[in-house]
């Protein structure tokens, strides 16, 4: 298995409606951050799925690094 690249050392924002399906890149690979394009193939690190349960902003962890994956939890200030 891999060890994930560190994106950007900051969250994303994602703005969402409830029952929006997204799949957040868990490799840090993806162009098309935070999402998944499926650049993850051969690392044996995949996307995590998420579904909004209300509409509003998700924080989406940029590093990789979190500790509660999708969402950031303030990580990338110690990197």
């Amino acid at each position: 298995m891999s060890e994930p690249t560190i994106a950007q050392k900051a969250p994303y924002s994602v703005e969402v409606k409830a029952g929006d399906k997204v799949f957040w890149c868990s490799c840090g690979r993806s162009a098309s951050q935070p999402m998944c394009d499926g650049a993850h193939k051969g690392t044996g690190l995949g996307p995590v799925k998420i579904t909004a349960e209300s509409d509003g902003t998700l924080w989406l962890c940029g590093c990789k690094k979190t500790k509660t994956p999708p969402y950031c939890d303030g990580t990338h200030t110690s990197l």
